[in-house]
């Protein structure tokens, strides 16, 4: 709990991530973008839609479009299992978009000193999207920036 507090004796300020799996890799998502997890379902394909689009889906009644994080970072295409889950993010500019994602693993809370921010050294692709690094104890997290991933939505 003494790690929780700086020097002041200030109760550091945390902020709660949804950790997901994409591949190997851990990333974080800012759990106040996060409206809801759902379990894959059936997903409806829209012509001529850009190619990191899945499709989209019904969610209660609401057409929620899809995105593919891995085709957006540009990895292998998504094979959906038992795991797959997607992410259901509600933005303000935006309104609710869906990302798939291979996992959904825990809820963690870093504070901003648990988060290294100087990655933006190389510009791949995957490396725009990225925030920052946080530690998790032994694990590393790469921290999405979510206005990066979704800048691009287009309305289908």
């Amino acid at each position: 709990m003494a790690e929780e507090f700086g020097l002041d004796g200030v109760e550091k300020e945390k902020v709660q991530y949804i950790v997901v799996s994409i591949g190997n890799e851990h990333y974080g998502l800012d759990i106040s973008y996060v409206d809801n997890i759902v379990r894959m379902c059936k997903i409806t394909r829209v012509p001529k839609a850009p190619f990191h689009y899945i499709g989209i889906i019904n969610l209660r009644g609401e057409v929620v479009p899809l995105m593919s994080l891995r085709r957006k970072m540009k990895l292998d295409d998504d094979v959906f299992t038992d795991l797959s889950r997607i992410i259901i993010l509600k933005t303000e500019e935006q309104g609710l978009i869906g990302v798939v994602v291979d996992e959904v693993k825990e809820v963690i809370a870093l504070s901003a000193d648990e988060i290294d921010h100087n990655t933006k050294s190389s510009q791949t692709d995957k490396d725009n999207y990225i925030n920052g690094i946080g530690k998790n104890g032994d694990e590393l997290i790469s921290i999405f920036e979510l206005s990066s991933i979704l800048d691009e939505v287009e309305v289908l």
